[in-house]
């Protein structure tokens, strides 16, 4: 997969792609990400990326001529890429996102700054929009690379065990069931019965009665999901629940 980051800052991005899951991708080949600044396709003396808007207002706006150029110079040597937009108006990023995303060859992220962007922008190009969340970051370079890793380590090979990205929360919209390790007693606590009784199915229901309980307490807007889910329709159109539910 071949990765294109469009920021303004790529020294903020390279020390987290050369640590950990990122790295370990691009050790294998799994993943080519290249940083680029579009500042270098801005002209004039001070090489500005944005302006005021028209209309006055609050704040600067990025111009178009610096990333239309920016785009049109990968695409022209690379081919076309999936393009991802990290703005607020985007679509709240979930892990089926990240699974639909590792389907793609060739991604790149536009990472706004400043107030937002020119509307030709957003108009010019097939973005999928994206947003990690209902809040207000000074740059779309975290959730670059918060979605980057969310995808990456689904791509097959990336992880040193092939169950993991299965079992892991959002993968089957309930949070991951509780875990434990050594040592079995702990300060009172005890590593319940079951996990060593070594009855796989009886452990394969505990743990599944436990991601529920779990989705439940913590997540119910992800149970509630769930719960939609798992409906379906009769012939007059109303949704009927599951029995089991």
């Amino acid at each position: 997969m071949l990765v294109y980051i469009l920021t303004l800052f790529p020294d903020a991005i390279e020390p987290y792609i050369s640590k950990g899951v990122l790295r370990v991708a691009r050790d294998q080949g799994k993943i080519d990400v290249r940083l680029l600044n579009f500042r270098d396709f801005a002209k004039g003396k001070h090489r500005n990326v944005d302006d005021r808007p028209f209309g006055g207002g609050p704040g600067m706006l990025l111009c178009p001529e610096p990333i239309f150029e920016a785009i049109e110079w990968i695409e022209s040597r690379e081919g076309i890429f999936h393009k991802v937009l990290l703005t607020p108006d985007g679509h709240t990023f979930r892990q089926s996102h990240a699974e639909s995303l590792t389907k793609h060859d060739r991604l790149l992220f536009l990472c706004g700054r400043y107030e937002g962007f020119d509307q030709r922008i957003l108009d010019g190009f097939a973005w999928e929009r994206l947003s990690i969340g209902d809040y207000v970051l000074s740059g779309g370079e975290l959730p670059a690379l918060v979605i980057l890793e969310a995808t990456v380590r689904l791509i097959p090979g990336v992880l040193g065990d092939e169950e993991s990205p299965i079992s892991e929360s959002f993968t089957s919209e309930l949070l991951d069931y509780p875990q434990y390790t050594r040592p079995r007693e702990f300060r009172g606590s005890s590593v319940p019965d079951v996990l060593m009784s070594g009855d796989h199915e009886a452990i394969r229901r505990w743990r599944e009665d436990q991601a529920r309980h779990k989705t439940k307490k913590w997540r119910p807007d992800i149970a509630l999901r769930g719960d939609t889910n798992k409906c379906d329709t009769n012939k007059s159109g109303i949704k009927k629940r599951d029995p089991d539910l």
